[in-house]
């Protein structure tokens, strides 16, 4: 089997969408490379390598994993093999034995096609590995790559294959492998001592990784008590700092694959064979649990699929990514920029600010048509309010702290609990419900300097954010009414989107009633709002259900903007009540936190790549350009731009010496809609020559009959 070579350090576009992982810090000696490289022909760096570290920890971990391995299948083989019935998908149901029928035998038996395909499986709503034995009767589905628990498993089991190399390698002690947060690849952050990665080292990594593959390592799963997980990985501190940080009462389980025996709560696809096509994407630095002031690790970012094909895509897709950067795109185009003394925090020079305030425009819009009210709150609250909230305990390392006359005081992150304070500074009635309260205030979170990533990921945004305050019985309307709101603003965007209604988590808070209800709620708003969208067991938030919304751009990318979460508990915490329809009658509202764009500056940076720099009219911040032939004509230019102007719309005039043809070109290439030439004959007739963008042809047209063509367009959003 060929795999496609490993390739360079990529700074992709496709990364910066999605919140990266709380460790994440750019490499400082990484730079944005806007082609691919092989490492073929290059020669492997030089690096230390502890070998006597690998050959006395890699033999002690694989004895101790063998022998808790043999005695789980002894006990396993001890236990009755009672007849079980297996349901699946469609209502068919299989037979098995209890402790030896697994999902994979099952797989096998349907078809040598879904055996070859089923990556993962789901027993009665817990994700199950392929080759573990059932244990009684139960609901049984199948995954393979095209779904997203088949994905989000081959991604993790392409984790330890990456981290099996590196630990090889390099005898590095080994510290997380996830799946990205973000939906694409997986990365292993890994402690190398002096040693720093870069695309030098890839070639090493791939040989390693080859290997792994090419010798179809199952994957084998044991559980263990915390004794024994501290046991096998007495060597690696890291490992040790989180088998003791777990929860009393949690199952630890290990996995082995090959030499790799690796901590990990699984579960794993079948064999590393499943992995066709594999490829290292950059290097970069972190901190051990995102401190500062803890270990330097080293993180490699990889990709893989189950062929070739897919793979090669996925690199053309990020080779055309590339050229529509943002960062690059908003300085073409004279946007935006960032200075070294304010970072994360970014200028928006005139034209840029004019489409910040159009998005933040068409949402007000949007907001007086749909019953919303605005309004203005504080960036700055005591302490004592992030308290009450429950911030204080869990999100302060991310705020901006002052001091201020000897009493702690932050800077906002978010709008929802001053927006607790507006419902609560008086008394609120039944009647006042559904309030929907929206606020474009300014936010600031303190993101840590390395993960700071253009407009994507900064220190000071705003939000369209909006808490709707509610009964339990209005939940399923309002709901619904916000799934109609994403839907018509993604509608315009040009983006397609997916749902998915997060349920109950295994640990949350609340009534369990109170949470049945609301998810009954938000799947009847679903199911009334007439669009896919599929379930995502107990992904909910510990204090209420929520529903998922993922859109995907021009280029097929995935992003999360819009926000749609119920929560129970933040009314609890303010004790925010309303009078009901029963005499003397008191209850707790409901509060409903969504968002559309979500942040301003992030839902920029996503349209500009997704339009590929060439903006609509109604969001352009270049609508239209007059373009004299001749001084002569310079007079009636400035009048016809002095129209356009008084009608509501850019326009600019081109008062240069150069040729017409030069100006329209270079019209053409600032990327404005229309490109108005005026002559001494259209200066006679009252006319102007339009010609469009991306069009050869023109046409004359007086300046009525434009203004009249410029409104439809703003209308209908193009």
């Amino acid at each position: 089997m060929q795999c496609v070579k490993i390739f360079a350090s990529l700074s992709f576009n496709l990364r910066r969408f999605s919140a990266p992982p709380p460790l994440h810090f750019n490499s400082h000696h990484q730079k944005p490379s806007s082609y691919l490289r092989r490492f073929s022909d290059m020669p492997p760096p030089d690096h230390h390598k502890d070998d006597q570290y690998l050959k006395e920890v890699i033999p002690k971990r694989i004895q101790l994993f063998q022998s808790i391995l043999s005695q789980q299948k002894s006990h396993i083989q001890s236990l009755p093999h009672d007849p079980i019935k297996i349901v699946l998908l469609d209502g068919s149901v299989k037979e098995g034995k209890r402790w030896e029928s697994s999902p994979m035998d099952i797989a096998k038996g349907i078809s040598k096609s879904l055996a070859s395909n089923a990556l993962i499986s789901m027993v009665d709503g817990v994700l199950w590995d392929m080759n573990r034995p059932l244990e009684s009767d139960c609901q049984l589905k199948l995954f393979t790559f095209d779904s997203d628990e088949g994905r989000d498993t081959f991604w993790h089991s392409s984790a330890h294959i990456l981290g099996q190399s590196l630990e090889t390698e390099y005898g590095c002690k080994l510290c997380i492998g996830p799946c990205t947060t973000r939906g694409e690849g997986f990365f292993y952050d890994a402690f190398y001592g002096d040693l720093g990665l870069n695309q030098d080292h890839f070639k090493s990594i791939e040989s390693g990784a080859l290997k792994a593959v090419a010798e179809k390592q199952p994957f084998e799963r044991i559980e263990v008590t915390k004794e024994q997980a501290l046991e096998i990985f007495s060597d690696n501190i890291f490992k040790v700092e989180i088998i003791n940080d777990l929860p009393v009462d949690k199952t630890i389980t290990v996995y082995r694959c090959g030499p790799l025996v690796d901590l990990c709560r699984g579960p794993h696809i079948p064999n590393t064979s499943f992995v066709k096509a594999i490829a290292c994407l950059k290097a970069s630095s972190a901190y051990w649990r995102g401190n500062k002031d803890r270990e330097s690790l080293q993180r490699v970012y990889g990709i893989s699929y189950p062929d070739q094909k897919r793979l090669k895509e996925y690199i053309e897709m990020l080779r055309e990514a590339e050229k529509y950067d943002h960062r690059e795109l908003g300085k073409k185009q004279e946007l935006f920029f960032n200075h070294p003394l304010s970072p994360g925090s970014w200028f928006f020079l005139p034209y840029g600010t004019r489409i910040y305030n159009k998005l933040v425009d068409f949402i007000k819009k949007q907001y007086l048509e749909r019953g919303y009210q605005e309004v203005i709150s504080p960036n700055m609250f005591n302490m004592k309010l992030w308290e009450t909230s429950g911030h204080a305990a869990n999100y302060k390392e991310n705020m901006f702290l002052i001091d201020i006359e000897k009493q702690e005081f932050g800077l906002k992150p978010m709008n929802c609990p001053g927006h607790c304070l507006i419902f609560d500074h008086k008394v609120r009635s039944y009647r006042e419900l559904p309030l929907r309260m929206a606020d474009f205030g300014v936010l600031h979170r303190n993101e840590a300097s390395g993960a700071l990533t253009g407009l994507t990921r900064v220190r000071r945004f705003q939000q369209d954010d909006a808490h709707i305050f509610c009964r339990e019985s209005q939940i399923k309307d309002e709901v619904r009414g916000v799934l109609e709101f994403i839907d018509y603003a993604y509608t315009v965007f040009g983006f397609t989107y997916e749902l998915k209604l997060s349920t109950r988590p295994e640990k949350y808070l609340g009534k369990l009633e109170t949470w049945e209800k609301a998810e009954a709620d938000l799947t009847d708003a679903l199911n009334e709002f007439g669009k896919p969208w599929q379930i995502n067991e107990g992904d909910g938030a510990f204090y209420g259900p929520k529903i998922d919304i993922s859109v995907s751009d021009a280029l097929k990318r995935k992003f999360q903007c819009a926000t749609l979460q119920l929560d129970f508990q933040l009314p609890d915490r303010f004790k925010l009540e309303y009078s009901a329809e029963e005499e003397n009658g008191i209850e707790r509202p409901v509060m409903i936190h969504r968002a559309i764009l979500g942040s301003v500056e992030r839902m920029f940076a996503i349209l500009l790549e997704h339009y590929k720099g060439k903006w609509p009219f109604w969001l352009s911040p270049r609508q239209a350009i007059v373009c004299p032939v001749s001084e002569k004509s310079q007079p009636y230019a400035l009048q016809v731009q002095d129209q356009i102007v008084k009608a509501g719309y850019y326009v600019d005039v081109d008062t240069t010496d150069r040729k017409i043809q030069k100006k329209v070109r270079e019209a053409q290439l600032a990327q404005y809609n229309f490109i108005l030439v005026v002559g001494e004959e259209e200066a006679k007739t009252g006319q102007v020559s339009v010609r469009v963008r991306d069009k050869a042809d023109h046409s004359v047209m007086n300046i009525p009959s434009l203004l009249e063509h410029f409104k439809e367009k703003t209308e209908a959003h193009q």
